[in-house]
């Protein structure tokens, strides 16, 4: 993670650099300036999707509304493979659970920078809150258990820490395997950060963000047997920004689809 930090710095400075003296910006600008924005996020412990929607305030301020999906993991996750059985599958050794979590909330974002030109960056912070769920299904795995010496069976169990170990795990069972045993525990969230837009186009978004998050959850996640498991989890991210700002007068104009098609000259 503090890799993935440190690019999104040294890339952001690298474009102020080769783009900063960029030619003068002379697109029609949008006034309402409300924002339509999708993002995928890694942080310390996991990774997501994001969908934003920021309604204008102000010159510089705006109310946005985030709505998150993502994955959580545990620290002390490590991925195996049975050594005496090349062919088998990849798995966690003790986890007991899969968790994702589903969060929505109302915050603030302030434009501390403007960008002045088309190779330039503008700069904001932004914070934001609210109720979020965590959902999380037991795994199930394919356990070899031997009726004779050279003959065995596939059994599909759920992880125990007194009979399991490495050398009886086949893999991972199916991941629909369980989904009826999900677990909903709810929760709260809050997370903050800068965010650095760096479009070409007026009417496009293209930002990188980097920031902190919390989720805070009122009992322990079971994720590990063999580990200890926590309520709160604190991790830090970065995430790419793509999305719109939406023009009230074009409507035609504010597909997604118009992020990735070519200007016009």
């Amino acid at each position: 993670m503090k890799k993935l930090l440190i690019i999104a710095v040294v890339f952001l400075f690298a474009l102020e650099t080769a783009m900063g003296q960029g030619e003068l910006d002379q697109q029609q600008k949008i006034f309402f300036r409300n924002e339509r924005t999708f993002a995928v996020f890694f942080a310390t412990d996991g990774w997501g999707f994001s969908y934003r929607y920021g309604k204008r305030l102000n010159y510089l301020n705006k109310r946005i509304f985030d709505f998150d999906l993502g994955v959580i993991k545990h620290p002390k996750e490590v991925r195996l493979s049975n050594p005496y059985y090349p062919s088998s599958g990849s798995f966690v050794f003790g986890k007991e659970n899969c968790p994702i979590f589903i969060r929505g909330g109302i915050g603030h974002q302030h434009e501390l920078y403007t960008k002045q030109d088309l190779g330039g960056i503008s700069i904001r912070y932004f914070v934001s809150a609210g109720p979020a769920l965590a959902l999380y299904k037991p795994i199930y795995y394919k356990i070899l258990v031997f009726t004779s010496q050279s003959e065995y069976l596939i059994k599909e169990e759920k992880f125990d820490i007194t009979k399991h170990d490495p050398t009886m795990i086949n893999g991972r069972a199916s991941v629909f395997k369980g989904l009826d045993e999900t677990k909903v525990l709810p929760g709260l969230y809050a997370k903050g950060g800068f965010n650095f837009e760096y479009s070409k186009e007026d009417k496009v978004i293209h930002a990188i963000e980097i920031g902190a998050q919390i989720n805070l959850f009122p009992k322990e996640i079971p994720i590990m047997a063999t580990e200890t498991n926590k309520a709160v989890y604190f991790s830090l991210f970065a995430s790419y920004r793509f999305g719109l700002v939406i023009n009230p007068y074009d409507p035609e104009s504010n597909s997604v689809s118009s992020i990735f098609r070519k200007k016009r000259p």
